[in-house]
């Protein structure tokens, strides 16, 4: 099993239970517990166990800032992982969940892609029922923001 990019919710209960929940990749959940006294030698051991399955579940740090709006975030996982392809909002919304972490909705995505195209960051085309964005190069940006002569 590969924990890597998991969860690790421990959870102290009143002294004499202790309960450690893993998340794996994939989503599956893993809770082990322990009631009775809760001594450092003890957790050590229930450690071990979680060792045993795969390793200790490293969290890695989050590139994107908490402060960031969903847009911008909705913006920077575009620029990461479309920088110039053409996109649904179904794979901005996969990469968006595995990169940051949390879920959003496919409405919520969609809503975003439509705003920033409406602000000439994205281009937008639909290919019968899908609907497709790019990313607007700077070079295109100058140009339409340029006065005509």
């Amino acid at each position: 099993m590969n924990f890597k990019g998991c969860l690790l919710v421990i959870t102290l209960l009143p002294v004499r239970k202790m309960r450690v929940e893993v998340y794996d990749e994939s989503g599956s959940r893993y809770v082990i517990s322990f009631e009775g006294r809760v001594t450092r030698e003890k957790a050590l051991k229930i450690f071990d166990i979680i060792e045993l399955l795969g390793g200790i579940p490293v969290v890695e740090p989050s590139e994107y800032p908490q402060d960031l709006s969903k847009i911008e975030k909705v913006l920077s996982i575009v620029r990461k992982n479309f920088p110039v392809s053409w996109f649904t909002a179904k794979e901005v919304q996969e990469a968006y969940e595995k990169e940051i972490n949390e879920p959003i909705s496919l409405s919520a995505v969609s809503t975003y892609l439509s705003r920033l195209s409406e602000k000439g960051v994205l281009m937008r085309t639909k290919n019968g029922n899908r609907v497709l964005f790019r990313l607007v190069s700077r070079e295109l940006r100058e140009v339409v923001k340029s006065p005509r002569s």
